[in-house]
């Protein structure tokens, strides 16, 4: 199943990019990069420079996702282990 705006938090995020639109420390927005890890309750994002780990529910993303859709998620909602998440049944955001 292809991932679209309706079931991205249900989808694998590694490999998308993600930017960092609103977050709880200021120092945060606008970071930019490609997701290359993720755990229960922090997000890896790979930029120019570094890599750096981000608290998923301190934060608002928008993921581009492979048909170049972009898509505002709130990092609350990710907040789970990936492969839980992905089986996890969630209402529709």
């Amino acid at each position: 199943m292809p991932i679209t705006p309706k079931n991205v938090v249900r989808h694998e995020l590694i490999g998308l990019t993600a930017e960092i639109i609103r977050a709880r420390n200021q120092k945060n927005i606008s970071i930019r990069g490609k997701v290359v890890d993720e755990t229960y309750k922090t997000l890896v994002i790979k930029t120019k420079d570094s890599e750096k780990r981000i608290f998923k529910s301190q934060v608002t993303l928008k993921l581009t996702l492979l048909s170049k859709k972009k898509v505002e998620v709130a990092g609350k909602l990710l907040v789970a282990r990936p492969w839980d998440r992905i089986k996890k049944k969630q209402k529709r955001y």
